[in-house]
């Protein structure tokens, strides 16, 4: 390895004794009164040092005003080659930047603020199609309709008509009894023999879903204190709702309630909605609606025109030897 190549870790004598010429170049970079004292010398490179002060500003306990000085090979003058604030192995620090999509946590959802779903959400699908008469025989509207049909058969196989209610209380043996005199009303002869009718069993299953098998429920006082608590707190009337684009009833993330109470409460699925897990009114809603701000999604970026990162390597000194002509 040449001479011009190779780099002492041994500091410039000259550059190493600049103390004053670096102390003078951070006081005036910084405020008055704020370095402190020399702290250590750095070797960067041939007769290049940099001289560390200690930052007494307040707010930046640790940092160090760095000043780096050089001498031109052969010369015995030192001169001033940047000054900066860096910070120190003690420095007080910022925190790891992180976008605002990785940033957010549940609750902190305020009065107003609106928080955007991305187009291509997990936690949403898309909901039933509704076309209207007027456009029913349009393409469009065959097209959503096919869509929707195979919503349904992935769903379970079968279509919304044909599919038992989620919450249905049949059991399967009354099932089977609908099925087969649907069958023998619907055969040429004479009705074949029909299943017996379902045990004392399979009716108090029955009442076990329904409800009927508790020694007491609630009344309808009982129905309309438990309205009254849950809408107050997360009702119409409150002001996150009153800053809100839109109402719960429209929401994705709302999970309806059966009986009664579900035609004006559903249960809240979004975790950064200040109601997730609770009961909220149908009127009520917050800045985390799903329909209130779609995210589109980010266009590809295009290769620059200009190559700015590229680094153009030029020699400092030539290896050819020099024609003798």
């Amino acid at each position: 390895m040449s001479a011009a190549t190779t780099r002492s870790r041994t500091p410039d004598r000259l550059c190493a004794e600049a103390v004053g010429l670096a102390r003078t170049a951070a006081e005036e970079t910084a405020a008055p009164g704020v370095v402190g004292e020399h702290v250590a010398t750095v070797v960067e490179g041939d007769r290049v040092v940099t001289h560390l002060f200690e930052c007494k500003e307040p707010g930046y306990r640790g940092w160090r005003w760095a000043v780096t000085v050089a001498r031109a090979s052969r010369a015995k003058v030192v001169t001033l080659d940047e000054t900066v604030l860096l910070p120190g192995p003690d420095a007080l620090l910022a925190p790891e930047w992180l976008p605002w999509s990785e940033r957010l946590r549940p609750g902190d959802l305020g009065p107003g603020d609106l928080l955007p779903t991305e187009d291509d959400d997990p936690r949403l699908e898309p909901g039933a199609v509704v076309v209207p008469e007027a456009a029913a025989g349009s393409d469009d509207a065959d097209a959503a309709l096919s869509g929707a049909v195979d919503d349904t058969r992935l769903a379970g196989g079968r279509s919304g008509e044909d599919a038992p209610a989620p919450n249905s209380v049949r059991s399967e043996e009354w099932a089977r009894l609908d099925a087969a005199r649907e069958a023998a009303g619907n055969t040429d002869g004479p009705p074949p023999a029909l299943p017996v009718t379902p045990s004392r069993g399979d009716i108090a299953e029955v009442a076990v879903e329904l409800g009927l098998g508790r020694a007491r429920v609630l009344s309808r006082y009982g129905l309309r204190d438990a309205a009254d608590r849950w809408d107050l707190a997360f009702g119409a009337g409150t002001p996150m709702a009153q800053a809100a684009p839109a109402n719960c009833g429209s929401c994705g993330f709302l999970t309806p309630l059966g009986g009664a109470l579900g035609q004006a409460f559903g249960a809240c699925a979004n975790e950064f909605s200040p109601a997730d897990g609770r009961l909220v009114s149908l009127a009520y809603g917050c800045g985390g609606h799903s329909e209130a701000a779609v995210m589109p999604r980010a266009a590809p970026m295009t290769p620059p025109v200009l190559d700015e990162t590229r680094v153009d390597v030029f020699p400092l000194h030539t290896t050819e030897s020099p024609d003798p002509t």
